[in-house]
């Protein structure tokens, strides 16, 4: 009997817990516990970590989980680490459902940063205005560079005192292009910061820097461990052994 472990957070994750719930396949939906107020899902749910891999492959066995989905983010490398490790340990299988990456298109400025310090590193030293769409904990590292005007965009508001001054937006995705564009103008911003999180959800500052002509500091993904990999809901629901109804 079929009881998955989706490993969430991401607008796929949520299109994926639609369709297996309309299905009836037995799964638990699992938040990392960064939001506060995370989006309903029609499965059961839990919030929080696991306490690493060993953490994770006690949970499959308590739980008998019989398949798990990295539907994560891209930049949840510890997860998904932690998920590889504990699948092998258990031999629980194990499928990524993760989107494709931006690439580059005529009249994009990016420079590419393999981390966020190297972001940092990459941004200009005269003060400018800088759009920081990295999430919340990876910001500290810009307070070395407090000269610039930032601004930032959350799920939530922040609970802790920033490392640095920032015009807080509290706002939840997926955005628009007309809707990046007016931000960016009213904000005077010059400079994006932005991992390459891929998806259509987040590309609309992308094409509005590249409608602006704004550099865009983009940071590339983490190296993870090889994994059985598909960009597709329906693929996930194959190797389920289900067929989808999407867009029925």
């Amino acid at each position: 009997m079929t009881r998955a472990l989706i490993l969430g957070g991401t607008a796929d994750a949520s299109l994926l817990a639609a369709e297996i719930a309309r299905a009836g396949i037995g799964a638990v939906y699992s938040y990392g516990g960064r939001t506060r107020a995370p989006a309903d899902q029609p499965l059961p749910t839990r919030i929080g970590g696991f306490g690493g891999a060993s953490g994770l492959a006690d949970y499959i066995r308590r739980e008998s989980i019989t398949h798990v989905i990295d539907a994560t983010h891209p930049f949840a490398a510890e997860m998904s680490r932690n998920a590889v490790e504990a699948c092998a340990e258990t031999g629980a299988p194990l499928i990524a459902l993760e989107r494709a990456p931006w690439t580059r298109a005529p009249g994009d400025k990016w420079i590419e940063t393999r981390d966020v310090n190297a972001a940092v590193a990459a941004l200009p030293d005269a003060p400018t205005n800088v759009f920081l769409a990295i999430g919340r904990q990876h910001i500290a590292p810009f307070a070395s560079k407090p000269q610039h005007a930032y601004t930032l965009r959350f799920v939530d508001p922040p609970e802790a005192p920033l490392p640095f001054a920032a015009d807080v937006i509290v706002s939840r995705g997926p955005f628009t292009l007309p809707s990046e564009l007016e931000m960016l103008r009213a904000r005077g911003i010059v400079w994006i910061v932005a991992r390459n999180s891929g998806g259509d959800g987040a590309r609309a500052k992308i094409d509005a820097a590249r409608t602006l002509g704004l550099p865009v500091v983009m940071i590339t993904r983490p190296q993870l461990p090889e994994r059985l990999r598909v960009e597709k809901v329906a693929d996930v629901m194959q190797w389920l052994g289900h067929s989808t109804r999407l867009g029925a």
